[in-house]
């Protein structure tokens, strides 16, 4: 007989599991967070001034994530109902050099950013004698280094609080399981902790199964995807050019590898929030050359927080599910209702790409397009789905 196959390992993801994950707004005072949340959530909530900490409550918002497989969807449909995708963002109040150790507001702004899933970072790179800057002049480089640092001190700082009660257990002796895990526990919380002293994001690190549980449950800062926005002024980020780009590439090649780096204009953004319609929107941004950034900062995080969708549709609704990437058919029936993960019995599944091939679901059932799917089928970025479950629910 063949020698069986090795149970593959599934690796766990940094971070909280679920669908409804949260960003947050991050940076030193004065650098366009405020103003960048106005322009994102298309709302008046944030307060952006001219003076640090005007922001004390993180304001929430819901965001409305670019779609063309929806709109697609909602055409092809004509449904009663159109329910999009979104994400939560969060507007936190700027840090400030000395954070960690409670400056300015910082130990409430950590908390808050320990709260969200993953940060937005602004990073400023533009010059105006009339917004002053926290740090006395315009230097993107040492401010990211600020952020990284405080960030990086708390999370010393959690790591060896909660470094001292795994090790209380483990000090009781014996040969019990828990004392055995707990010193097993030590010894990671250990490697984690050096980690942080030698300068590093933990969310950069080659973590193995057993260590990112450990991690999970700290809620460090430094282990939460983050997605770095260059603030322009309206002028360079139409003509795609600062002198800083360089510098700020190299210094999150180093310290934040692999990390997205996107350059936006939150002038212009918000320039373009006073239009009334897309298509004054269209013509704006065709006369000046430059497109809002905003669809690729929206879409960029939901990618780096493992999210995807999946699409029921319908004559009466269509709606863009969020799942984490990875999900399997029940648990992503759950997200509709229990009831469905409960009772569930298969997934009718179809490709998006073949639905609009094909152009309706009687084209693709008549191709053997559509599939039938089990408890075990991982549910895929774009599948529109129909669950079949038990008790008269589907």
């Amino acid at each position: 007989m063949p020698p069986k196959k090795a149970a593959k390992e599934e690796k766990i993801l940094l971070g909280r599991p679920g669908n409804n994950l949260k960003s947050g707004i991050v940076g030193l005072a004065n650098v366009g967070k405020s103003t960048f949340f106005q322009a994102i959530t298309k709302s008046q909530l944030g307060t952006p001034a001219n003076y640090p900490f005007a922001t004390i409550d993180p304001e929430e918002a819901r965001v409305i994530v670019p779609s063309p497989r929806f709109e697609w969807l909602c055409d092809a449909y004509k449904p009663v109902s159109k329910v999009p995708a979104n994400i939560t963002v969060f507007d936190i109040a700027g840090l400030t050099k000395g954070a960690s150790t409670g400056a300015g507001l910082g130990n409430a702004f950590l908390s808050h950013i320990r709260a969200v899933d993953a940060i937005y970072q602004v990073v400023r790179c533009f010059d105006d004698a009339e917004i002053i800057h926290v740090e006395g002049d315009v230097n993107p480089v040492r401010d990211l280094q600020i952020i990284l640092d405080e960030l990086r001190m708390k999370d010393i700082e959690f790591a060896q609080k909660y470094y001292e009660g795994v090790e209380k257990i483990a000090k009781r002796g014996g040969q019990s399981l828990e004392v055995k895990a707990k010193k097993e526990e030590m010894v990671i919380v250990e490697k984690i902790i050096k980690y942080l002293e030698d300068g590093k994001r933990v969310a950069k690190g080659d973590w193995s199964s057993k260590e990112v549980e450990v991690i999970n449950a700290m809620l460090l800062l430094t282990a939460k995807p983050a997605i770095y926005l260059i603030n322009l002024s309206e002028r360079d980020y139409i003509r795609k050019k600062n002198k800083n780009l360089l510098a700020i590439k190299e210094w999150i090649d180093t310290n934040s590898p692999g990390d997205v780096i996107i350059p936006l204009s939150v002038s212009f953004e918000e320039r373009l929030t006073q239009f009334e319609t897309e298509e004054e929107i269209a013509e704006e941004c065709k006369r000046v050359g430059a497109q809002s950034a905003l669809p690729k900062i929206i879409t960029t995080m939901r990618s780096a927080l493992n999210l995807i969708s999946f699409f029921t549709c319908g004559p009466d609704e269509v709606r863009e599910w969020t799942i984490r990437k990875g999900t399997k058919a029940p648990q992503a029936a759950g997200v509709i209702h229990t009831d469905l993960m409960n009772t569930f019995i298969l997934a009718q599944v179809t490709k998006y790409e073949d639905l609009k091939e094909l152009g309706d679901d009687n084209a693709v059932k008549a191709a053997g397009k559509l599939m039938q799917k089990g408890k075990e089928y991982v549910v895929e970025d774009g599948d529109v789905i129909y669950f079949r479950a038990g008790a008269g629910k589907n």
